[in-house]
């Protein structure tokens, strides 16, 4: 059986993908893709942790670690990547959102079908 944080993950990405192919909107094509983002984190976070022997894996914080000895712990190399990744995407987007503003100032629209024909 498929665990409930896999398929809200795809779903997340198929969504986001749907609004990128389909909207034509600046701020709706810059949401879509962080609403992809997050349903790539949501799916690291998720493949980080893994049953063994049917029980939950801890957290990976080391202090105390000897009085855990022999339970299962959770990779903490997707959880680096995923915070590293949300740090990347929140300035990715500052700057996808920047540049829409400036866009939308200049040109005084947000359709991608106008701002095409205004290339020239």
């Amino acid at each position: 059986m498929i665990p409930f944080q896999f398929i809200t993950a795809f779903l997340l990405i198929f969504m986001g993908l749907y609004a990128f192919l389909y909207k034509r909107n600046l701020i709706k094509l810059i949401l879509a893709l962080d609403i992809i983002d997050s349903g790539i984190h949501l799916l690291l976070i998720s493949l980080g942790y893994r049953l063994e022997d049917g029980t939950l894996p801890t957290a990976p914080i080391y202090t105390g670690y000897e009085t855990l000895k022999g339970t299962p712990m959770v990779g903490p190399i997707p959880q680096a990547l995923v915070l590293t990744s949300i740090v990347i995407g929140v300035c990715i987007l500052a700057l996808a959102m920047a540049l829409t503003v400036n866009a939308y100032r200049h040109y005084g629209s947000l359709d991608i079908n106008k701002l095409r024909r205004l290339r020239g």
